[in-house]
């Protein structure tokens, strides 16, 4: 008896260690190390190129950064020259461009092209401008942001707005009902909070809102460019249009679609149907209505930016409280603890099978 439990004295002990659960947690490593790597998984995105960039700051000249420039310009932080071309050389001018990036997209405001701006630069987005240099264009109200004046759509009461799908203007690889549910879905969490109601007609030249897929030119002068880059763009009200980019890969399950590039359609919508609505972007990152997105992520949770934003238009729907909104919260925190504790308790019967096995021997 004795003997056994010199022999085993060491084993029980150890087999406590390899079965307990930590005391403290795992740490959860990011899902890229660093700036490099992060941006190599987009490496067909229009924009992967702007990472030669990095760290330049104000007197620095780089071959190519009127390029840059240009990004900036087209999304209103830059006015187009007088002679239509910018230079290659890191001036005051662009350096106010810089940091009013930083500023409206809620990032360290540093006046350089440090890793977490040129990240997110690089990142795929939506092709609505941030703001204007000039005649300002949107009006900023804490984090979100509206249009100039605050357009809005104009009804009786109820609201009903109608929208369509141009049917020859879609993707042949998601079927239209498959389309139509997933957009029906994101209307859905936007009239959830403001008395306003969206169905669907076959009418697409009368309707409110015209959806449809668009590769490169289309007509609004506003172009596509390919894969990643911008993949949507939408008009403020009442113009009513809305427009996916045809050449990247949208996906509704990442399961199922395993592209490196793929982009989740039903973020890009309901994304988008807040500018149709009348909102412009936030400096929230976890708001929908932050401009970029990245591939193979998923952003279809109204947050109390966007929320806030969109009541300000429209006013609210009498059945929704923001408390409804905190709980279906804490009810998701909930589960995920449940999920733990049902592991922690396996781990304890296991550890117990073990030492009777022990005991036994």
């Amino acid at each position: 008896m004795f003997q056994f439990f010199s022999y085993y004295s060491f084993l029980i002990p150890f087999s406590l260690l390899c079965l307990c659960r930590p005391s403290l947690p795992a740490r959860i490593l990011p899902e890229y190390s660093s700036t490099v790597i992060a941006v190599d998984a987009h490496t067909t995105a229009t924009w992967h190129g702007f990472t030669r960039f990095l760290d330049a700051g104000k007197g620095s000249q780089v071959s190519g950064m009127s390029e840059l420039k240009k990004y900036f310009s087209r999304f209103g932080y830059l006015p187009i020259p007088d002679t239509n071309n910018f230079t290659d050389i890191f001036d005051k001018e662009f350096q106010s461009a810089v940091l009013a990036y930083q500023t409206n997209l809620g990032l360290p405001v540093t006046g350089e092209l440090d890793s977490d701006t040129i990240s997110t630069i690089v990142s795929p987005r939506c092709g609505v401008s941030d703001t204007k240099t000039h005649n300002a264009t949107f009006h900023a109200t804490k984090h979100f942001a509206y249009f100039y004046g605050k357009p809005r759509w104009v009804r009786q009461a109820p609201v009903v707005l109608t929208y369509a799908f141009s049917q020859n203007n879609m993707i042949s690889y998601i079927s239209l009902n498959v389309t139509r549910t997933v957009f029906k879905r994101a209307f859905s969490r936007w009239e959830q909070v403001i008395p306003v109601s969206f169905m669907e007609i076959e009418d697409y030249p009368s309707a409110d809102i015209r959806i449809g897929f668009y590769y490169g030119h289309h007509g609004d002068g506003q172009p596509f460019d390919g894969v990643l880059g911008v993949l949507a763009h939408a008009f403020s009200p009442e113009n009513g249009r809305f427009h996916l980019d045809a050449s990247e890969t949208w996906a509704l399950d990442f399961e199922t679609v395993k592209s490196r590039v793929a982009v989740d359609l039903e973020s890009v919508a309901t994304h988008e149907i807040g500018h149709v609505l009348g909102l412009a972007h936030s400096s929230v990152k976890e708001a929908v209505m932050y401009p970029s997105l990245s591939p193979r992520s998923k952003k279809v949770d109204l947050k109390i930016d966007d929320i806030n934003g969109v009541q300000a238009l429209y006013g609210s729907n009498p059945n929704f409280t923001f408390s409804s909104l905190l709980a279906s919260e804490k009810s998701s925190n909930k589960g995920t603890g449940l999920r733990n504790t049902r592991s922690s308790k396996w781990n304890i019967s296991s550890l117990v099978g073990v030492l009777i096995l022990f005991l036994c021997t």
